[in-house]
């Protein structure tokens, strides 16, 4: 036994198998390549020590870096998250730079063209749902991996379109879908991984979409101007499926899988056990009375409320409206283009922000905060008449952009638990995207109606002060306090 090092489960079972160096090299190519690499090696230098491989043996130290990493693995799994959330945020920002070379090149409407983006964004909430179910269902890897995919294969399809159902079909349905389901991807993994620093590791992982417009709008531009729309389809195709074997390497669904526990772990109170559940992996979807059970309690439709304002306030108003504002008060397009990329910047700091005060301070209050900042900012676009003004504006404005989502996230996170983030959060974006539409499509009207957009950005202001007084009237769940029961659903294997 001493010669090969490897120790039974026990020294005195008859049944003790021994290895020889052979059958000990050749068990190494036989491990399942779904294993965790680093669990396998870990593994292996366990054998080599002489080291036991029983139940009893001690939990690894909580939140402490692999050994090729000097800091904590689950903000190398942000990282990769923010790397996805990237790209998809680049191919959801696409249509507003790809309309004049379709309408060039088919002769295809704008109205028809604007279709499929409008397909697009409606998926992008409808699926929002079945995204969060699938996620806690089946981990953020799995879906990741399949979101990569199928974006790199529906970007590739669209460069050979001839027909505008097949542009529907297309960007409107197969990128829908694939951008659709993952809106509550960063939420699950911040809560799978983290339970102290969980705001900062969701507002770097919000901060994805804001990112990828600045990072993937200039660039598709110039790479259109340069060598078409197909080539700047290819090259996003290409950037997607770049990732598909970096998330599969090193992409992990579960701390528990490295050897570890959620970060800080070991200073929760024994009550809070779904810290060490989401450690070892056993995140159950809910079930549809679990579904109901949420449905009933107040705090659910308070946060889908605050949402849709949200989407009225954000994509709906500013993301369709803002440019037309602009240049009929004699902005240059440029400006008005600029002004975007300010507010991506800003929103940059602001999401940052927000998840570092989410883990310091009550996340209602935070939530509340930007509710009123986007609020003030809309009622003050009305009078913006010149540069100066738009770029105060766009800080004022971006620094709320996205940094409603670390305060929503740890909200659900304190109330229904962490383990049922990611359905949670679907379900309340789904009323996000409704607020957004409604409001790209209410905005034109009152353009139309009334000859500006002066209506519209007043009653978005007034809604974000009313969304700040929702977000105070939340019931409060501490840090440490058990969140509030839901029954789960057996996973099937």
């Amino acid at each position: 036994m001493a010669r090969c090092g490897l120790v039974p489960k026990s020294a005195g079972d008859p049944k003790s198998i021994t290895y020889d160096n052979k059958s000990r090299i050749k068990s190494l190519f036989k491990l399942n390549l779904e294993d965790n690499l680093l669990t396998r090696l870990s593994r292996q230098a366990g054998f080599m020590l002489g080291r036991g491989m029983d139940e009893n043996r001690p939990a690894p130290p909580t939140s402490r870096s692999i050994s090729f990493l000097p800091f904590y693995y689950g903000w190398f799994i942000v990282a990769l998250s923010f790397l996805s959330n990237l790209t998809m945020a680049g191919i959801r920002s696409a249509p507003s730079v790809l309309i004049h070379p379709l309408e060039a090149e088919f002769g295809w409407s704008r109205a028809a063209i604007s279709s499929a983006a409008s397909l697009n964004l409606l998926l992008l909430g409808l699926c929002a749902p079945l995204g969060g179910w699938l996620i806690d269902r089946f981990g953020p890897r799995r879906i990741i991996l399949g979101c990569l995919g199928t974006m790199g294969l529906g970007l590739v399809s669209v460069t050979f379109i001839q027909e505008l159902w097949q542009l529907i079909m297309l960007w409107g349905i197969v990128l829908g879908v694939a951008t659709g389901i993952t809106p509550a991807l960063g939420a699950s993994i911040a809560s799978r991984w983290f339970v102290h620093r969980r705001g900062l590791a969701i507002g770097i992982m919000t901060n994805a979409n804001a990112a990828g417009q600045i990072v993937y709008l200039p660039l598709l531009m110039t790479m259109i101007i340069a060598s078409g729309w197909r080539s700047a389809l290819l090259a996003m195709a290409v950037a997607s499926m770049v990732l598909v074997p970096i998330i599969w390497l090193w992409m992990r669904d579960n701390p528990g899988e490295v050897g570890l526990e959620p970060y800080r772990s070991e200073k929760l109170s024994a009550a809070n056990e779904k810290a060490r559940m989401s450690a070892r992996g056993d995140i159950r979807p809910m079930s549809i009375s679990a579904i109901s059970e949420v449905f009933k309690t107040s705090t659910f439709w308070i946060l889908s409320c605050c949402f849709f304002i949200c989407g009225v306030t954000a994509n709906g108003l500013i993301g369709t409206h803002l440019i037309p504002h602009a240049v009929e008060h004699g902005i240059p397009q440029v400006t008005a283009a600029t002004v975007v990329g300010i507010m991506g910047g800003a929103s940059f700091v602001g999401t940052t922000i927000s998840g570092y005060l989410v883990d310091r301070i009550d996340p209602r209050k935070v939530l509340a905060t930007v509710y009123a900042l986007r609020g003030l900012a809309l009622l003050m676009l009305p009078f913006v008449t010149e540069s100066v003004g738009l770029f105060f504006f766009a800080v004022l404005y971006g620094l709320d952009w996205y940094a409603s989502g670390p305060a929503t996230t740890t909200i659900i996170a304190r109330v229904w638990g962490a383990d049922k983030v990611g359905r949670i959060f679907g379900l309340a974006f789904m009323f996000h995207q409704m607020g957004g539409a409604s409001a790209a499509i209410g905005g034109g009207w009152v353009r139309m109606y009334f000859g500006d957009y002066q209506n519209a950005f007043l009653v978005g202001g007034c809604l974000g002060l009313v969304a700040a007084c929702l977000a105070l009237s939340l019931r409060r769940v501490g840090r440490d306090e058990p969140a509030m029961p839901v029954t789960p659903q057996p996973a099937h294997a």
